[in-house]
């Protein structure tokens, strides 16, 4: 059996430039960082700093201008349209301020919905959808839909629903954004549950009280990383994952 790499991300020169109009706007720069397996690393900078642009590209969401990005070991580069999208579905979760939910449909059918793109049979697919509903405390509110749930809800539901293919690579994009203060750290404290259990974390955020729970911090500004440090860790909120799953608005 091969081993899996130390490290998750590991980028060399990686650049994004877009054009606007008859300008090119040069949204990442030359960044070159690697995260290993198992870290919780915050991403800060002021707006248009290239914070969102790093994590796009990380998530396989869009392509570098230059440079080489290697995921797990694989250069992504090398990945056609069809691996992209597997790589996406089956290695990275993903969780947005805005939840991104389906309205119409119950709670276990959104975080399912991963698994049916994935082919997985049906019964198989609700079994593990409600098994990431019961880890973020949400069991009894399997058949809720989105209306139904507060936004601290609605934003486990997302992250069981990020969670569901067992990623190795967790991306959050201004996660508590737009939640209240306590409900805000009821999900930073779940990120530190999931990164305790060997998940890699890469939280996107503008706040500093968030990024006080990741162990390593990277500053962005002008599309360059000018700060790689290391971070004293917050203390989770002395509130269960299985108590506050009802919790906050």
């Amino acid at each position: 059996m091969t081993a899996m790499p130390d490290t998750v991300v590991e980028t060399f020169g990686l650049s994004k430039d877009y054009r606007v109009g008859p300008q090119v706007v040069h949204a990442l720069v030359d960044v070159s960082v690697s995260m290993s397996r198992g870290e919780f690393v915050a991403v800060m900078g002021p707006s248009g700093s290239g914070k969102s642009t790093f994590m796009h590209l990380l998530g396989c969401l869009d392509s570098p201008s230059d440079g080489r990005y290697l995921f797990d070991g694989v250069d992504v580069s090398a990945l056609d349209r069809d691996g992209l999208a597997a790589t996406r579905n089956r290695k990275i979760g993903f969780v947005f301020q805005s939840f991104n939910l389906l309205a119409r449909v119950s709670a276990l059918d959104n975080v399912a919905l991963p698994l049916v793109y994935a082919g997985v049979p049906r019964r198989l697919r609700r079994e593990k959808a409600a098994e990431a509903l019961n880890a973020v405390g949400l069991a009894d509110r399997m058949d809720h839909q989105p209306t139904q749930l507060s936004g601290g809800q609605q934003q486990r539901v997302a992250i069981a629903r990020a969670m569901v293919n067992d990623p190795t690579l967790l991306l959050a994009d201004e996660p508590t954004g737009a939640l209240d203060t306590r409900t805000g750290a009821e999900i930073m404290t779940l990120f530190q549950e999931l990164n305790r259990q060997g998940i890699t974390v890469i939280v996107v955020t503008h706040e500093q009280e968030v990024a006080a729970y990741a162990g390593r911090v990277l500053h962005f500004r002008d599309g360059r990383i000018t700060e790689d440090t290391a971070n004293g860790v917050a203390e989770p909120t002395p509130l269960s994952i299985a108590s506050t799953g009802t919790a906050g608005p």
